[in-house]
Parts: C-alpha cells; structure tokens; sequence
C-alpha cells in the first residue's frame, strides 16, 4: 500500500476544498448552530441543563460554537477552548442525554443542510465528540467510574 504524506497545510486545504463543495460555509455553520441551540433551549430536558450553566449569557457561547464547528467542519482554526474540562464540571447530565443532543442536531441538520452529504458529514463528528466527551464524563460504559 501506497502511502503518501502529507503537510498539515495540505491536509487543511483538501478539508477546507470538501467543505466548500459541500456548500459547508461560515453562513451554514452560523445558521446551523444559531437553529440548534433554539432547539436546545426548547427541550425539556436539555434546555435546564444548558441555561443553568449560560444563563443569559448566549451570545458568547453561540459565537464559540461557531468558532468550534467551523474548526471541526472546515479546519477554520478558530476554536481554541476546552470542552472537556467545560464539560466535565456541569451536574445534572445524564449518559442519555448525550442521545437527545445527538437527535436534536440530527434534526437540525436535515432542516437546514444543502445536502444529505453535510447531514453524514457533521454527525461522523458529532457522534464521535459526544462519544469522547460521554467517556470523559461518565467513564467506559463497562468499567466504573474513578
């Protein structure tokens, strides 16, 4: 097998070139991610969880989501938080919550992405953050917490 190496600079630029093609901007992430946290604050389990942590504090924490997924989506660079210390101190959260956010965003994306290739594309990577933060925060689900 064949392997061919490849810079971190061309690496970002080949993310950045699917990205575009999939019509994943800075405008779709901006509406996906101001259309999902509604969502959020609506739900019944999820909206306490999140408004007892910001409060009325919204606007920061909408331009960091952004900054997030615009990192994840298109390598954008933008996004130099901690999510799992972030995460790890909140209370009230439970493993199953991690399934409502995951529907939730499911749902926002098939409402609002250009295609079905952006719905595939962010849930890969939303399953696989919510995996590492669910093990960050409650452990392996075979093992007992530390």
């Amino acid at each position: 097998m064949n392997h061919v190496l490849r810079s971190a600079e061309e690496r970002r630029r080949e993310i950045q070139l699917n990205a575009d093609r999939m019509g994943i901007d800075d405008a779709y992430i901006s509406d996906l991610i101001e259309t999902f946290y509604a969502r959020v604050r609506a739900d019944e389990t999820l909206g306490p969880i999140f408004n007892a942590e910001i409060g009325d504090n919204w606007g920061p924490h909408l331009a960091r989501m952004k900054d997030f997924w615009a990192s994840v989506a298109m390598n954008a660079g933008r996004y130099n938080g901690k999510p799992v210390p972030a995460h790890t101190k909140l209370t009230g959260v439970d493993p199953s919550d991690f399934q409502i956010w995951l529907g939730l965003f499911r749902q926002t994306l098939e409402d609002t992405a250009p295609n079905v290739e952006v719905v595939y594309y962010f849930m890969e990577r939303a399953e696989r953050i919510a995996r590492s933060l669910q093990m960050a925060m409650f452990g392996l689900p075979t093992l007992p917490r530390a």
